[in-house]
């Protein structure tokens, strides 16, 4: 299964427009508004991307809010609990170790360090709560399973908030997060959030 998949990016062509409202002296008209979403040219772009690359906190990078990603995302236990510090990163929806754990393929579920012996353990506490499902079998193996557990979640989150994420985790020792990093790196113009020069359009 792929790390992320099922993405869909909005807003992006609007956000750029937007970028420059600070430097208006008039607001646009719907005709106006309209009129450059036809004819997003260079200028319009590379503004946004002067604008992204400011430093985090600046607060000139806000139009990146405007940039909402939605994605499925496949990542441990280990890393989803860290991910759970960004603020915007929202679960729309995910897999349930409380509901499913009983009932899952270990081998499918489990990431490649989790050893051979910790999935013998926890096929055996499986089959003991099957056998007997007494709530001190189920609290056994929901407690032992390794945090190599991998869910998938559907998240919703925006470019800013990726923003944070990729300069945080780009170069990170699980394999989980700088795979995500390359996969931002593949996002229509990603280089409003990585910096980079993007052919991503």
């Amino acid at each position: 299964m792929s790390l992320v998949q099922n993405v869909s990016v909005y807003g992006i062509n609007e956000s750029i427009i937007a970028s420059g409202y600070p430097m208006l002296t008039t607001p646009p008209t719907e005709e106006d508004f309209a009129k450059q979403v036809c004819e997003l040219k260079e200028n319009h772009t590379s503004r946004a991307k002067k604008l992204s690359s400011a430093p985090q906190g600046s607060g000139h990078d806000n139009f990146l809010k405007g940039c909402i990603a939605q994605f499925d995302l496949c990542f441990t236990v280990k890393a989803w609990t860290e991910a759970e510090r960004y603020h915007f990163f929202d679960f729309v929806s995910s897999m349930s170790s409380m509901h499913r754990l009983s009932q899952m393929d270990l081998d499918m579920v489990f990431c490649d360090y989790v050893t051979v012996e910790i999935r013998d353990i926890m096929r055996k506490l499986q089959s003991n709560y099957k056998e007997n499902p007494s709530v001190e079998n189920f609290l056994t193996m929901l407690y032992n399973c390794p945090v190599g557990l991998k869910l998938i979640a559907r998240m919703t989150t925006n470019y800013l908030q990726l923003k944070t994420i990729y300069n945080q985790r780009k170069n990170h020792r699980l394999p989980e997060w700088r795979e995500f990093c390359k996969w931002i790196e593949t996002m229509p113009h990603s280089e409003f959030i990585t910096s980079k020069k993007g052919e991503n359009i």
